[in-house]
């Protein structure tokens, strides 16, 4: 099994609850097994994947809310 073909299989993936139902959103799973936080593209959920570290993840979410 691929890495990516066991990210899908471990994921329980959902959207931000801002997300509108339009079709510019992401889907995020969060996988503590592996210390990763994985993201993909909505409108293509067998396509590829991005896991990130659990602290990068973080990160990047917090420079996200403070740029209003």
């Amino acid at each position: 099994m691929t890495y990516e073909a066991h990210l899908q299989a471990a994921a329980d993936w959902f959207k931000s609850s801002y997300s509108s139902g339009g079709g510019n959103c992401i889907e995020v799973a969060n996988l503590p097994t592996l210390g990763r936080v994985a993201v993909r593209d909505s409108k293509e959920p067998d396509g590829p994947i991005l896991a990130f570290s659990e602290p990068a993840f973080a990160a990047f979410v917090e420079v996200v809310r403070g740029a209003d």
